[in-house]
């Protein structure tokens, strides 16, 4: 059994792996229970983690702090990747408002930390390592060690201690303050789930219409000089002429009165079209399908993008229309269908929706790739070059107060991830992943973190409740859910925000990784990622700022 022994208390590799395993086994299993329809997720391996390291069943210091922080990387980085798409399309709408919020919640803590300070006379150092703790912002704790040495010259042991005590009910506050917020409104998931449908109607921009043209100023005029008359963004996809015949629109195309255009556009730009074209009429997809000639009969085809020669290029160098005789009428990138423009710089995983006959189609198929084997392949150059450069922004000090602030080991990487993800394909850099892929990368890297922060958490933590270390929960629960519910119900019921949304702007003013876990299983969609996203940044670098702030204001 001596090897049995080691294996279970020693220091090698196997018994680390062992026992993130076990902890991280043992916490998915009790995620699934759920109380009143109700479970905590993943955010019990944090619980566990907690019982394990009490127990002594303890990593490495240099281990442990490696992959708690890898796992954090990896968890946002893969969010960065997910959101980064959609990401500047969410900051114009509405961003400022989420980073408002964000900033009131921030605000908000550190003013409770600092009455609660002087209510209790608990130490400003110990209170600001409890907020650090109460909000999972492990560089704010940093920032604030860091800070306290660098003026007194001496280690306050009571920083970390708040930490971790303040830690794991930190992660559930903010989770219940969630909940709280959908009780106390009346939240049913039915109901969000309708209203993010008509929002993303609204965001759609591809409209597809009948026109008869009728406009006899317009006559003789090519398709061309039309659009540029219009000053609008659509597409003339197809033409049906007088005698029933359908042609591909080229931009040459002169119009007669009468014909029949296929029309693709914005929702904003629909009606200025049809009253500038003509008049609308209903015809079916069948029935611009429909022609005479077997052999030169439109068809229309979703494409898929795949081959990586094609990542980057604009629809203008590729000439697709010019040597094959087919039409893009729009192109959906992250759920949202486009009107393509030949500006418009392609990326893998685009579907591009194309008119013409069946053999061009199969031709352009061939040029674009359209190839799902491919789609699913990893590219991890572009994941690992990314955390390579996430890793030198957040290393980078942005201001000096009397330490530096940086983006940190989360920060950078997400930032870097985002901006992949939005403009990658500039660079020949291929930011898609599956939604599967995507999904077990940013889970195994929370499971990771919260695993870590949990053992490293279970050694001393009993102790530290015992011997006072309780009231500090008390405090940190304070500063956790006040600014959360205060801010969060005045989003709810004053701004009318979405609910998922709601709660990624919560876990992302948070800095909580196992909150935004909660929310994404939650909702089932993109929003909360894109809220975290939207405000963590500005968040992140204002934790560590305040961090260093309080401190000084007391040494």
């Amino acid at each position: 059994m001596e090897w049995f022994c080691s294996l279970i208390w020693g220091e090698g590799i196997a018994h680390t792996i062992l026992v993130l395993a076990i902890v991280i086994a043992a916490g998915i299993t009790l995620g699934k229970i759920k109380i009143k329809g109700v479970s905590l997720g993943v955010t019990w391996i944090l619980f566990v983690g907690i019982v394990a390291g009490h127990f002594g069943l303890t990593l490495n210091h240099d281990t442990l702090h490696f992959i708690k922080e890898f796992g954090l990387i990896l968890f946002v980085f893969s969010i960065g990747l997910q959101v980064g798409p959609s990401f500047f399309t969410s900051f114009k709408n509405g961003g400022m408002r989420l980073v408002g919020c964000a900033v009131a919640i921030v605000a908000l803590g550190a003013a409770t930390t600092y009455v609660i300070h002087l209510i209790t006379g608990t130490p400003l150092p110990t209170m600001v390592g409890v907020m650090s703790g109460a909000i999972t912002n492990t560089p704010g704790l940093g920032a604030a060690q860091q800070a306290y040495y660098d003026v007194t010259g001496i280690n306050d042991p009571n920083i970390a201690l708040g930490y971790a005590v303040a830690y794991p009910l930190g992660v559930v506050g903010v989770i219940l303050s969630m909940i709280a917020i959908r009780v106390f409104t009346n939240i049913k998931f039915s109901e969000e789930n309708k209203a993010l449908e008509a929002i993303s109607h609204e965001n759609n921009y591809a409209e597809r219409l009948s026109i008869l043209f009728t406009n006899g100023a317009l006559e003789g005029k090519t398709i061309s000089q039309i659009r540029e008359l219009i000053n609008r963004s659509f597409v003339i996809s197809r033409i049906m002429h007088d005698n029933g015949e359908i042609t591909i629109a080229e931009g040459e195309n002169g119009l007669k009165m009468g014909d029949k255009l296929r029309v693709i556009c914005s929702s904003d730009d629909k009606e200025a079209i049809i009253a500038f074209l003509g008049q609308h009429i209903n015809m079916s997809k069948e029935e611009w399908e429909t022609n005479s000639d077997s052999q030169t009969q439109l068809v229309s085809r979703r494409i898929v993008i795949t081959k990586s020669n094609v990542n980057g290029k604009k629809l203008s160098d590729l000439r697709l229309r010019t040597k094959y005789g087919i039409n893009i009428t729009r192109i959906n990138r992250a759920g949202i269908d486009l009107i393509p423009y030949q500006g418009m710089e392609l990326q893998i995983g685009d579907r591009v929706m194309v008119v013409g006959t069946e053999k061009a189609i199969e031709r352009v198929a061939d040029v674009l790739g359209n190839s799902m084997k491919k789609l699913r392949e990893p590219h991890l150059f572009t994941i690992f070059f990314g955390i390579a450069l996430g890793i030198l922004l957040g290393s980078i000090p942005l201001i000096n107060i009397p330490q530096p602030v940086k983006l940190g080991l989360a920060g950078g990487p997400l930032i870097v991830a985002i901006l992949i993800g939005r403009f990658g394909p500039h660079f020949r850099l291929t930011s898609y992943t599956t939604a599967s892929a995507n999904l077990m990368l940013r889970e195994i890297g929370l499971a990771m973190f919260l695993a870590s922060v949990g053992i490293g958490a279970g050694d001393g933590f009993v102790e530290t409740i015992v011997n006072g270390g309780y009231r500090w929960i008390g405090y940190g629960l304070a500063i956790t859910i006040l600014p959360v519910m205060l801010v969060g119900l005045f989003a709810r019921l004053y701004l009318k925000m979405n609910y998922y949304t709601l709660m990624g702007l919560i876990a992302g003013s948070t800095t909580n990784p196992p909150a935004l876990g909660y929310a994404n299983t939650s909702a089932r969609n993109d929003m909360p990622a894109v809220g975290y996203a939207t405000v963590y940044p500005v968040v992140m670098f204002l934790r560590v700022l305040i961090a260093q702030l309080l401190i000084l204001t007391v040494v």
